[in-house]
């Protein structure tokens, strides 16, 4: 029953159940079906409590659920900071321009590993979910690309400057495989936990299925200093 930004707000820090912390969830269109959902039974649920209050959410699925929901039924995506405040990105059918260095994906649904790779999104989702050359594949991911700095074109010797990540020797040593043997990716942590600085979004987040591809792309650190003031300052507490 809540508009987007007061679920986040309620999602991020709003209860009891969960200790204030970041999230990021998308809207879905109220349209949308699927026989793998029972989402009217769930709105008929969402009824104002005795008080007049209203009823904040009901949980669906927590499962299997990405693959099941159809990329265009996804409307926008937000980043809650951790104290409730939301950026909705809309999606975008423009991928970011890609350049020649190495890459560093936080994979979010529906596994969640920390993936060093010499592919560029479009390939990377290419390589994990239309075209796999190992035993694992996903029917349908997404992901968060993280910034390297320095790293991304010397990981030898490129300075680390404020780049946050724990074990950054091991890091290090993944991109440095990626530039001396024939892997095009690595893992770096297996269960890495989706917990990152929203400043270090690179481009923005990449949703993709077997059917396509889509993008939300993370406006300018300007735009979010002139547009989303009270956002930008909020993600950096």
């Amino acid at each position: 029953m809540l508009p987007p930004e007061e679920f986040g707000a309620y999602y991020a820090c709003g209860t009891q159940k969960r200790a204030r912390e970041q999230a990021i969830f998308f809207e879905v269109d109220p349209a949308f079906r699927h026989p793998y959902f029972r989402i009217d039974e769930g709105l008929r649920r969402c009824v104002p409590h005795e008080d007049g209050s209203p009823k904040r959410s009901i949980y669906i699925s927590v499962y299997r659920v990405l693959e099941h929901v159809s990329l265009d039924a996804l409307k926008k995506l937000y980043l809650v900071t951790q104290d409730g405040r939301s950026l909705a990105l809309e999606p975008s059918t423009e991928f970011p321009k890609e350049d020649s260095g190495l890459h560093l994906y936080q994979e979010i649904a529906p596994v969640h590993p920390l993936v060093a790779s010499a592919l560029g999104p479009r390939e990377f989702y290419e390589l994990i979910v239309k075209t796999p050359i190992s035993l694992l594949s996903l029917p349908a991911v997404c992901f968060v690309e993280l910034k390297l700095g320095d790293l991304a074109y010397d990981p030898e010797h490129g300075a680390v400057k404020d780049l946050p990540y724990s074990n950054i020797e091991h890091l290090r040593q993944c991109l440095i495989e990626l530039k001396t043997k024939t892997v095009r990716a690595k893992m770096v942590n297996r269960i890495q936990p989706v917990r990152f600085p929203y400043r270090m979004i690179k481009d923005g987040v990449f949703v993709g299925n077997e059917q396509q591809l889509i993008y939300f792309p993370m406006p300018s650190p300007d735009e979010l200093r002139q547009k989303h003031y009270l956002w930008w300052r909020s993600m950096q507490m």
